[in-house]
């Protein structure tokens, strides 16, 4: 008797360590925790994904299969307690950065995570390095928990596809008329480089849904290289140069087009203020003499007389007509 009840002690004293005291924990300051009664989570009443601004971002059609209930999330802290009927899911939410090129479900894939292939509009295979950027979303851990079995899969390959399909159909704007420079500049690798910060900030606008589907928001993508084929890398280095070239030679052109013009502008107005100056004293003598036979019928007579002597005292000779 005393042996079973030692027994029943020996087990009381577990059940209490096991259960009770093992029972409380604690959530670090990068972590989020959700607890679940019987496999269910809990939850809060009459709240959806689709209430948050990120349901914004998602399609009606999509919104019927990305419709997942909001949970009641432990902040960091502590100490808290689960029954033993109930578990804990711990997430971390802190901001991590892996190569786009990474395939979760297999690390050797895409040159061992490093280099994503694509093909261009003009059926170029280009490779592309770069990262992304991305963390647990708080608000939508349901979808990350329990929506799909490996989020980040998902994410990724949602990533790839989007990025592979703007690749494929990706034109670069028009800027101006730039005439037969506009068959030169139309290669797509090209074109991929010169506007890579468009290129990023296309995929971070495609990519805002990403929260809504999978729980999992991309901060930020950053395409930092495209590789074109080897084969053509010495071509379209030569492209470069030729396309370089006209466009220097186009830029002096225009510059010296613009100082002939300036400078013709430039002539234009010095001749027009000597012919105003020419013209001046003119109008002002004309003035002058329409107002002298204005005041009387010998004023200008006398202008004149006036006027004659004093040419004749600035003369060294003067001849006279004889009638």
């Amino acid at each position: 008797m005393d042996q079973f009840a030692g027994v029943l002690l020996g087990l009381l004293a577990w059940f209490i360590f096991r259960y009770g005291l093992m029972g409380f924990f604690t959530v670090n300051q990068s972590q989020r925790a959700v607890k679940t009664s019987f496999g269910r989570a809990q939850r809060i009443e009459g709240k959806t994904s689709l209430d948050l601004p990120e349901a914004q971002f998602i399609n009606d059609e999509e919104k019927l299969r990305y419709e997942y209930p909001q949970l009641r999330v432990l902040p960091p802290g502590g100490p808290y307690f689960k029954w033993p009927w109930e578990k804990v899911y711990k997430v971390s939410v802190a901001t991590e950065t892996r190569s786009m090129a990474m395939d979760p479900e297999n690390a050797q894939a895409n040159q061992g995570g490093q280099v994503l292939e694509a093909v261009t509009k003009d059926q170029l295979n280009t490779g592309l390095r770069g990262q992304i950027r991305y963390r647990v979303s708080e608000s939508n851990l349901y979808a990350y928990l329990f929506g799909v079995k490996r989020p980040i899969v998902h994410v990724m390959g949602y990533f790839v596809s989007v990025l592979r399909q703007r690749i494929a159909s990706f034109e670069a704007p028009h800027q101006g008329n730039e005439g037969d420079l506009a068959v030169v500049s139309g290669v797509s690798i090209n074109d991929l480089r010169k506007n890579m910060r468009d290129l990023n900030e296309h995929m971070d606008r495609e990519c805002q849904s990403s929260t809504a589907r999978y729980g999992i928001h991309l901060d930020a993508s950053l395409i930092t290289e495209i590789e074109p084929p080897g084969e053509v890398e010495s071509a379209l280095a030569a492209i470069n140069t030729a396309h370089n070239h006209v466009s220097s030679e186009i830029s002096l052109a225009q510059a010296s087009a613009d100082q002939k013009i300036v400078q013709s502008k430039r002539a234009v107005e010095i001749e027009t203020q000597r012919a105003l100056a020419e013209v001046e004293p003119l109008t002002a003598m004309a003035q002058q003499l329409a107002a002298l036979k204005a005041s009387g019928a010998g004023a200008l007579t006398s202008y004149v007389r006036n006027l004659r002597l004093g040419l004749f005292a600035k003369a060294k000779q003067l001849f006279l007509e004889v009638k």
